[in-house]
């Protein structure tokens, strides 16, 4: 996916996000396109994150809060993962969750490939009051070994382009908005 699309997945999130939330902030490029769009957009936001690039982008920003996860760091992606930190995201109970996914399979499962990453972010979608997905076209209809979780637990999806219908059936069936931005969108 082009990185002006992530861009633009990551404003609309940013323009759902009120000032001085708390939210959880997952691995993955476009949740880091969010977390750039966050801090251009937002003021006195509480951040905990797994991603140390969204950690050290958003620590330059002197009215956020943000708060790291323990864990092992892995060096691809800079994600922290680990007991260490499911058991801190255990302690919080935050505004909003931005997560990102690697597929959306037909029946609605939210894929991964990681286990290490997956069991932090279904710890994630446990402690947030709101989950909101970023995920482009390419991740619909997409398999992973790891199940993460099923669109059931979502409130909304940021996309670059309308789900397929088996998918935008599910999604509407279970109540999840479908907010759709980037040079593809209508």
């Amino acid at each position: 996916m082009h990185s002006d699309s992530k861009e633009a997945i990551g404003r609309a999130l940013a323009e759902q996000i009120p000032d001085n939330s708390s939210l959880f902030i997952n691995v993955g490029t476009t949740t880091e396109a969010a977390g750039h769009a966050l801090i251009n957009r937002c003021n006195g936001l509480k951040i905990i994150t797994n991603n140390l690039n969204v950690a050290i982008e958003a620590s330059n920003k002197a009215d956020f809060e943000v708060i790291v996860t323990g864990g092992r760091v892995r060096g691809a992606d800079k994600a922290v993962v680990g007991a260490s930190a499911v058991d801190m995201i255990e302690q919080f109970m935050v505004d909003f969750a931005i997560v990102g996914i690697s597929g959306i399979d037909s029946t609605g499962n939210l894929l991964d490939f990681d286990y290490r990453e997956v069991r932090v972010a279904q710890a994630i979608l446990r402690n947030a009051r709101t989950v909101y997905l970023l995920a482009d076209s390419t991740k619909f209809g997409r398999n992973a070994l790891v199940k993460m979780g099923h669109v059931s637990q979502l409130t909304a999806l940021f996309t670059d382009q309308h789900p397929p219908k088996p998918i935008a059936d599910l999604l509407d069936r279970h109540g999840v908005r479908v907010i759709v931005s980037g040079p593809t969108a209508p």
